[in-house]
């Protein structure tokens, strides 16, 4: 029996529905993509528009966050597709998955007012990447587990160094409950 097109993607949707009902470790790795995506956005946005002296030292932070993001997302959906699941990847699935806010007034807030919103982002994403490493621990996907919590490292990372920026220690007003 063949499958048209149509027929394969309403099974897809079918399934990501019982996947978010029932989350799984690929249903919360669509949901990382998904806020990659918006953060990629929102760091551009950023290293567009940020403004007075520390333009000159947070422009080239934003984009190097920026690349790390692109990487993380391509490289993400590679193990996602090698592990046979479907990968967000439309405009409207993105918007759906993010937990992750955009807006274009942001391009007018002050230097310190981006680099804290871009933290908190770091840090909602990695509520989503927590979930999908001790999803795909109880799944037994080792190698899905070892990319999250590489992904998880880099997250915290970026928030500790942008923390600094701001004067504060890499969790200050940071939530540290994860459920």
């Amino acid at each position: 029996m063949t499958t048209t097109v149509e027929d394969r993607y309403q099974a897809e949707l079918k399934q990501s529905d019982i996947d978010h009902h029932t989350p799984t470790a690929g249903a919360m790795a669509g949901h990382i993509i998904a806020n990659l995506v918006v953060l990629e956005n929102k760091l551009q946005q950023a290293k567009w528009y940020v403004k007075g002296p520390e333009r000159f030292s947070l422009q080239p932070q934003f984009g190097q966050l920026l690349i790390a993001a692109q990487k993380q997302r391509d490289e993400l959906g590679d193990r996602l597709l090698a592990e046979g699941e479907i990968v967000p990847s439309t405009t409207s699935a993105f918007t759906e998955y993010t937990m992750l806010e955009e807006a274009g007034q942001n391009k007018y807030q002050t230097a310190s007012w981006l680099v804290n919103n871009i933290v908190n982002d770091f840090e909602t994403n990695n509520l989503f990447v927590t979930r999908a490493i001790k999803l795909s621990e109880k799944e037994d996907r080792p190698a899905l587990a070892q990319y999250l919590t590489t992904l998880l490292f880099e997250n915290n990372r970026a928030i500790a160094n942008l923390q600094a920026y701001l004067g504060n220690d890499a969790r200050t007003g940071l939530e540290d409950d994860e459920d």
